[in-house]
């Protein structure tokens, strides 16, 4: 994966997203947007799919900076962190990075927040 950090570990789906909330947390962040992909699947589609959970993780001081700085920047908030589950049962959880994300703008104002981001959602990631 070139946009993003990834770990795979040998856990429940369960406690491991219970894990990265837990860790997300610790590291400032909130979770503001929760999507339950193989849920819609089947709502919408009415297709099977891995259990899969999209979490829209926030920092709120860096988040006001940021909204601070450019208004914009809410396109590409909040940031994903991924839960899946893989065909040999173990988890990969993902977190975006915001580095890379961040520097589409071209606003050199963000990329030091963006480090930040990085910084706390590697961290969270690790300790899983």
């Amino acid at each position: 994966m070139n946009y993003g950090y990834q770990k795979v570990v040998e856990k429940s789906f369960e406690k491991t997203e219970e894990l990265v909330r837990e860790k997300l947390a610790e590291n400032g962040f909130g979770i503001l947007t929760e999507i339950s992909v193989n849920k819609a699947m089947k709502e919408k589609l009415n297709k099977n799919f891995r259990r899969y959970k999209i979490l829209g993780a926030c920092h709120p001081p860096l988040a006001f900076d940021a909204l601070s700085e450019e208004l914009e920047i809410g396109l590409l908030l909040p940031c994903n962190v991924t839960v899946w589950e893989n065909n040999d049962n173990t988890i990969t959880v993902t977190a975006i990075d915001a580095e890379k994300i961040i520097n589409i703008t071209g606003n050199k104002n963000l990329h030091g927040l963006s480090i930040k981001v990085n910084s706390w959602l590697k961290r969270a990631l690790d300790s899983i």
